[in-house]
């Protein structure tokens, strides 16, 4: 992964708006196959070169190739491996854990009663999204492993790879990553019904996803394994506390690692949130609690949020925490929470106040979470992204300069 002492690099977090005409033959993937595959390769080239006008240095396909390929931010996993079903929920088993938010949901019924909460991990909530009064359900059906996890998603993979490497060729100084799902996100919420224990089943799903981390480092690619699990699990058991929940992420750093095993650690990313649900957020973990296990994990860069009004404050760790040598940080300098475009120079303070503690070389600004989807339209993405950059090139200059 690069480093410069030139300027600030910039990336984000990995979806991106999509153009209407491939949203809408989305809707019907498979009887649009045709069309979608001559629709992507240039949709593809359209958004690398969208990120490069908007400043960014390191870049991604939009996660365009994962959703033409009938894949979402979690599901796109079903069908690269096998192993796991989605079965009737036993309704005589309780559920593994809580929902998203259940901290908050604790302290704020009234909120989660009127239907403006959102389920799912991310995506824009407007008035009349639900229907007011509609209080969370369990879904009619869960994830189970009922047997081997294995890896079965080569070609998928290798799409995505062809697709980004075609898109950056002849842009030498652009990098290229690609997002994939870490090993929490995308087994610690199914049930076990076929291995041992809890362990052994986690370490074979790390097992398993570390194929698809490999393929794309050995493509010379940026992995970026998200998981906003690291942290938004505080939320799924909302009766631990913080001794439990440091114990559960020492396990945690554990399976990310063996997912991790062997891959060059210059060319893994490692994304962390706290769940992009548009919720109060009230009781996210605090960063103090748990940076130094962020730290564990053999990535070379890490990526947060830190834009946000519940993180904006909290590089105040990094006064305590000293950055290992050779590793890098890569804070969210514009959200998702708000369609209000950032100012480039609350950017570039973000960036500063991040700078004097880590050093120019050691950062890089990024979004808080994928921003794709979580803001109400184009245009604004595009022009957050924008403002980043430029806040990058401000704070650049004024970290050289000090």
């Amino acid at each position: 992964m690069r480093r410069s002492t030139d300027h600030i690099l910039t990336s984000h977090g990995g979806n991106l708006p999509r153009p209407a005409d491939l949203d809408a033959l989305l809707v019907d993937a498979e009887a649009n196959r045709e069309a979608i595959e001559e629709r992507l390769p240039v949709a593809v080239q359209e958004v690398i070169d969208k990120q490069i006008a908007c400043g960014l240095d390191v870049v991604n396909d939009g996660e365009y190739v994962k959703a033409a390929n009938m894949g979402s931010y979690s599901g796109y996993v079903q069908a690269r491996t096998s192993g796991w079903e989605m079965l009737p929920r036993d309704t005589s088993i309780p559920p593994k854990r809580s929902g998203p938010g259940e901290r908050d949901r604790r302290d704020f019924p009234g909120f989660y009663e009127s239907g403006l909460w959102l389920a799912g991990a991310g995506g824009p909530v407007r008035p009349g999204f639900m229907t007011p009064g509609k209080t969370m359900q369990l879904k009619p059906n869960e994830k189970v492993c009922t047997g081997p996890l294995s890896y079965i998603g080569q070609d998928a993979i290798q799409a995505d790879i062809d697709a980004l490497k075609k898109g950056l060729e002849g842009k030498s100084d652009t990098d290229g990553f690609i997002a994939a799902l870490g090993p929490l996100s995308a087994g610690a919420g199914a049930r076990n019904a076929y291995y041992d224990n809890e362990s052994d089943y986690m370490m074979a799903v790390a097992e398993t996803m570390r194929e698809e981390y490999k393929a794309i480092t050995d493509a010379g690619l940026v992995v970026q394994l998200d998981e906003p699990e690291f942290a938004t699990t505080w939320m799924f058991y909302p009766d631990w506390s913080v001794e439990e929940y440091r114990k559960y992420l020492e396990f945690a750093v554990e399976v990310i690692n063996h997912a991790l095993e062997g891959l060059p650690e210059e060319q893994v990313r490692f994304h962390m949130c706290w769940g992009s649900g548009h919720r109060p957020h009230v009781h996210d973990i605090e960063f103090r609690h748990i940076v130094d296990l962020l730290l564990k994990v053999n990535a070379q860069c890490y990526t947060f949020e830190a834009s946000n009004p519940r993180h904006s404050h909290e590089y105040h760790v990094f006064e305590d925490v000293k950055l290992p040598d050779g590793k890098i940080i890569c804070p969210g300098v514009v959200g998702h929470y708000t369609d209000l475009v950032e100012h480039p120079e609350l950017v570039a303070e973000r960036l500063v106040n991040f700078g004097k503690l880590v050093g120019m070389e050691n950062l890089q600004g990024s979004t808080d979470c994928g921003i794709g989807s979580r803001v109400g339209h184009p245009e604004i993405v595009w022009a957050k992204l924008t403002a980043m950059a430029e806040g990058a090139a401000l704070a650049g200059k004024r970290l050289k300069n000090a």
